[in-house]
């Protein structure tokens, strides 16, 4: 066989291909691809129909979080390493500062913030009860 036809049977089977594909890709199915497409959520602005719709609390779906949950969830990024200098899980720097400021203190610092650590740490959608549950729990690991 000769250049010319191995040439002409390659460029006729490219075409078939790309016929073959492309009906194919008629083929399919438009509800499916919407579907997958689909937005997995919606914003609602406040003043449209769907803000009078009031979500649910997450602790008055499940309950409130215990001490150790909130803690593993939202505390343990920067308090299982000391980033930043946040007092480490069972070290004495909890007791040290039980005994210095109180537990008050304590948690009051958690829920509004105290040096690096942003107001409720990493957990926005805590109770108070829960953030005080958390430092309860911190404080408790390291006696």
């Amino acid at each position: 066989m000769n250049k010319i036809a191995a040439k002409a049977i390659s460029a006729l089977f490219a075409v078939a291909l790309g016929f073959l594909a492309t009906s194919t890709m008629a083929n399919t199915d438009n509800d499916a691809i919407a579907e997958r497409i689909k937005p997995v959520g919606s914003v609602c602005v406040e003043g449209d129909e769907c803000a009078n719709a009031v979500a649910a609390p997450a602790a008055a779906a499940g309950g409130a979080r215990s001490g150790e949950d909130v803690y593993t969830a939202s505390c343990a990024a920067c308090h299982a390493s000391g980033v930043l200098s946040a007092p480490k899980l069972g070290s004495s720097d909890w007791t040290d500062r039980e005994a210095a400021k109180g537990m008050g203190t304590l948690v009051a610092n958690a829920i509004n913030g105290i040096n690096a650590m942003p107001p409720r740490g990493t957990c926005a959608s805590c109770s108070d009860d829960e953030i005080e549950a958390a430092v309860a729990y911190m404080v408790d690991s390291a006696k």
